[in-house]
């Protein structure tokens, strides 16, 4: 008599990766697995997100040696799938990864209910002695579609909108695809979570689909275009030209530029969100505003600088990379300060660019009691935009500006109106710091050095210092998505480097210094409270 013996189309391996999963579900609801991914994110931000999604399910793929069997052998595993339905999205993700090496293996999907939700079990059969087990193998090693999924509850476009921006700017996730699911009329988007985890957000019906990752890239790889192109605008001076709103060619002949050429380069500050266009005319949007001239915090000044010698300046970034030394000097020989001290008219302009971004000191006035103070002296203010700010909310106190002979000299007008209130001191902010002071300032100065350099710096101000003596320091905090951009650009320009607040922590202890408070400032910068011990 023949008998017949049931092959597993399963590996132990596989069976135990479903048993991990389903263990998840069971044990995680929804605001915990987004503490587990999102950690940034604060409890009340967790609490109204928990309010428009839910923990749905948790997915892992696994490879049997072929899909027919496969449900027979989850419910002999104790399971009760439902049907086995082809998998369009995973399929074209592992495609992309491994390219022809897939053929024609289809990858299918079968739910299996746990306790009120799911595990999502994608199955690519993976016969003996294929070529796919080397797919098998690096896909169990990175689990690269394991993922956890929300369902969100909330239906229309604005509720989606909303959750992918906060947890991206607020959670750090990254958009990682998608697509819309035609079986169940579902779109799904894929991010990575801070650690690389991934997950997905589920929406009823079809969305606007998260970017495609080669297009998205393009877009990253085409951003020097867009710097140029925000650099021409400010160069021919759109802005100003366009508060009229006047058409292409009265803006042409403004611009004395070729109207064919200007029509392009609107249409593409208009993709970028700078213009809005309509009935052949031009009109700023919120966006553009701030490249207008003769404004408070205008930012004209930065487009020219970042457009231009800064632009080129990073050409030289895979040298500062390979090195660890700023690509400037590669460049031009010397290093940022003392070239532009040498050439006054880029001095000219740096000042004004440093200038633009003064925004961000608007609070600065009001975060600390300046009552018992009478001396303020601000190191390395460059043109005194922060100190002439903290003199004019607080009459009673005079200040004392250290800078470059260069820096003063466009200080002195910034200033003007706080004649007999401002000392202008040249010096060398490494070798000395004016004592007697009750508050010190170094706005935008640490970053510009290396740990060395601002060890010197700090001792410099704490042997000026009395005890009891507040310092304030003003950067930007790593690990934000601006400060790790302008890490780039200090890496790349001056030598120096952004720092987290803890890296700022210990660099004020080892100096004789105490952190008070750490407060947040527009422009993504922040203010550091310090205490002279």
């Amino acid at each position: 008599m023949n008998l017949s013996v049931v092959q597993p189309c399963l590996t132990e391996a596989d069976l135990e990766r479903i048993g991990h999963a389903a263990d998840h579900v069971r044990a995680h609801d929804t605001d915990r697995v987004l503490t587990d991914l999102l950690p940034a994110l604060t409890s009340e931000e967790r609490a109204d997100v928990s309010r428009h999604l839910v923990y749905d399910h948790t997915a892992v793929l696994v490879f049997p040696a072929t899909l027919d069997g496969l449900c027979d052998e989850l419910r002999r595993a104790g399971m009760e799938p439902g049907a086995v339905r082809a998998s369009v999205i995973v399929r074209d993700r592992v495609r992309r990864r491994y390219g022809a090496l897939l053929g024609d293996s289809p990858v299918g999907i079968v739910h299996v209910p746990v306790g009120g939700r799911t595990v999502e079990i994608f199955a690519l059969p993976v016969p003996p002695g294929s070529p796919l087990e080397a797919v098998a193998a690096d896909e169990r090693a990175f689990g690269h579609e394991s993922h956890h999924a929300f369902a969100v509850t909330a239906p229309g476009p604005v509720i989606p909108a909303g959750l992918r921006t906060l947890l991206t700017e607020r959670g750090g996730a990254v958009p990682d695809g998608g697509g819309h699911n035609s079986h169940e009329n579902v779109t799904v988007l894929y991010f990575r979570a801070p650690d690389h985890r991934r997950f997905e957000l589920r929406l009823p019906g079809r969305h606007e689909p998260v970017p495609d990752p080669t297009l998205a890239l393009l877009g990253v790889m085409t951003g020097a275009w867009a710097t140029q192109a925000v650099r021409t605008m400010a160069e021919l001076g759109l802005a100003d030209h366009l508060t009229d709103h006047p058409g292409l060619a009265t803006l042409a002949g403004r611009t004395g530029t070729d109207p064919d050429a200007l029509h392009r380069l609107l249409r593409y500050l208009t993709s970028l969100g700078l213009l809005t266009s309509s009935d052949g005319t031009y009109r700023l949007t919120a966006l553009g505003e701030p490249l207008r001239t003769g404004t408070e915090f205008s930012l004209h000044p930065l487009a020219l600088l970042y457009g231009g010698l800064f632009y080129d300046s990073f050409a030289g970034l895979p040298y500062a990379v390979r090195t660890g030394q700023e690509a400037f000097a590669h460049r031009y020989g010397q290093h940022h300060f003392p070239y532009f001290a040498a050439h006054p008219e880029l001095g000219d302009l740096f000042h004004r660019a440093m200038a633009a971004s003064a925004e961000m000191f608007t609070p600065v006035p009001d975060l600390l009691d300046f009552s018992a103070a009478r001396r303020v002296i601000d190191i390395g203010g460059g043109n005194g935009a922060l100190l002439g700010r903290v003199l004019r909310a607080h009459p009673h106190l005079e200040g004392v500006l250290l800078e470059r002979p260069e820096a003063l000299e466009a200080a002195r007008p910034a200033l003007a109106d706080l004649t007999g209130r401002v000392t202008f001191l040249a010096g060398d902010f490494t070798e000395g710091v004016p004592p007697d002071g009750d508050v010190y300032f170094l706005s935008r100065v640490l970053h510009d050095w290396d740990d060395d350099r601002c060890r010197t710096i700090l001792h410099r101000c704490a042997d000026a210092m009395r005890p009891g003596a507040e310092l304030l320091v003003v950067e930007r905090l790593l690990p934000s998505t601006t400060a790790a951009a302008w890490d780039i650009h200090m890496l790349c320009n001056v030598g120096g480097r952004e720092r987290e607040e803890a890296h700022y922590g210990r660099l004020l202890e080892e100096s004789g210094f105490k952190q008070a408070a750490c407060h947040p400032l527009p422009l993504g910068a922040s203010l550091l409270h310090a205490v002279r011990v």
